[in-house]
């Protein structure tokens, strides 16, 4: 791992992971607390439990009623949320820096006191049902939640992370709770903080506050091998609307996977860059890519996007398109199809590839730039891989050839590998169906 004298790891006796950086550009500090619980946790019957327990933990302890953190943190000019992904499930909170010690007591009392009163329980199922509804409400939700479910034969990440509503409607408070227990605990957690601080003495505070808790039982989740695809799908989907989608997903490595590395400058190359941030972090026009001057320049597509994610197992890289209204969603695939073709038949320009890769690393650096997101790549690297493989990103993608990337190609985006969904608006013949077939 690079030599970093400001950056600092260690485990506590109870099994909770800490990293700590000192960032001092500002006198802010962001902390942000990691459990390794999400849709990839869960089974048939208790899909979305996990985005509904990130829920509860906002809804009080006996230290901090529901309400009195939100008035508390705003008032110190601090902002705070959370999110849960198919890997994992975070909170954080960046505040001024003389006012951290507040983040680690609220996340030090929810780790173990949350409450999950039953009228809390009830309430926030209308929530989540309703955020559900919402979902269903965009075609792209709909979309992507088919091409899931038919990618993914036993695997949970075939499951949306918001949950089936007949699991939404059904789930106790019990079950909430005993999920919450499980996954809730020290061994599970990773504690990453970045900004104006001495790391010795942050060390020292962290330890006063979270060495005491209990240490937890550390479940592994048993979750089934997927089969590798065994030919191309196809799922259609019928709706409301006026504009037709196209969503073609390819099997994916995993973040850990040496092929990660290629397979993201070849995204860069046909779609444009990607900073991998959730959070965000500015952006770079995609207007060089070889998907974009084909579709989007010829007037077959009115946007396009590319989306490789960094996942424990691996999952999927999308190619989102959104049909121009005049064309046909075949003749649009058809074109994919032979720009997909060009990059494993022909000779892709070093001069090509270094651009993509400048473009990647751009968008990187500066989607990491701020404390918040310098906090949040401390803790997310270690859900997947480590923190060495951010640490190492900018030269591991700068090391990717032109070899590479026809292997990536040849490998990844072959059909194959991958599931072709089309969001049919309403003037379809048939609505309100969805089929797939091979």
């Amino acid at each position: 791992m690079p030599d970093n004298p400001d950056y600092h790891n260690i485990k506590l006796s109870n099994g909770m992971a800490i990293h700590l950086k000192e960032v001092h550009s500002a006198p802010i500090i962001s902390s942000w607390m990691w459990y390794r619980v999400g849709s990839r946790n869960e089974t048939p019957g208790i899909t979305g439990i996990s985005h509904w327990v990130e829920h509860m933990q906002f809804k009080g302890t006996r230290k901090f009623p529901p309400g009195l953190l939100d008035r508390v943190i705003s008032r110190e000019g601090g902002f705070w949320n959370a999110m849960t992904h198919i890997d994992w499930t975070s909170y954080f909170e960046t505040m001024p820096a003389e006012k951290i010690d507040i983040a680690f007591d609220l996340e030090s009392d929810r780790m173990v006191n949350s409450l999950y009163d039953p009228k809390e329980v009830a309430s926030e199922r209308t929530v989540v049902i309703s955020e559900r509804e919402g979902n269903e409400n965009e075609p792209i939700f709909r979309l992507g939640e088919a091409v899931q479910m038919s990618a993914f034969s036993v695997h949970p990440y075939r499951h949306e992370v918001v949950g089936e509503m007949k699991d939404l409607r059904k789930m106790t408070r019990d079950d909430l709770y005993q999920h919450y227990k499980r996954y809730y605990h020290p061994g599970n957690a990773i504690l990453a903080v970045a900004g104006d601080f001495d790391i010795r003495e942050m060390e020292d505070r962290i330890r006063v506050i979270f060495e005491a808790i209990p240490a937890g039982q550390v479940f592994a989740p048993q979750i089934p091998t997927e089969p590798q695809p065994d030919g191309e799908k196809r799922v259609d989907v019928y709706g409301p609307g006026e504009t037709c989608f196209i969503q073609v997903s390819f099997r994916s490595p995993k973040a850990s996977d040496p092929d990660f590395f290629p397979l993201l400058v070849l995204d860069s190359l046909m779609t444009g860059p990607s900073s991998l941030n959730i959070m965000g972090g500015g952006g770079i026009s995609n207007k060089t890519s070889r998907l974009y001057q084909s579709l989007v320049e010829k007037e077959l597509a009115v946007g396009l996007r590319g989306s490789l994610q960094t996942t424990i197992d691996p999952f999927l890289y999308d190619i989102s398109i959104t049909v121009h209204p005049a064309r046909k969603p075949d003749d649009v695939i058809a074109v994919l199809d032979r720009e997909l073709e060009k990059v494993i038949t022909k000779p892709v320009q070093q001069e090509e590839i270094d651009r993509a890769i400048k473009q990647s690393r751009a968008l990187f650096v500066y989607s990491a730039e701020n404390i918040t997101n310098q906090a949040f790549w401390m803790g997310y690297a270690e859900i997947f891989a480590d923190y060495n493989w951010f640490q190492t990103y900018l030269d591991r993608i700068s090391e990717v050839t032109i070899d590479d990337v026809k292997r990536i190609a040849t490998k990844y985006l072959v059909p194959s590998n991958r599931v072709v969904g089309i969001y049919h608006p309403e003037n379809s013949n048939a609505k309100g169906t969805t089929y797939a077939r091979s």
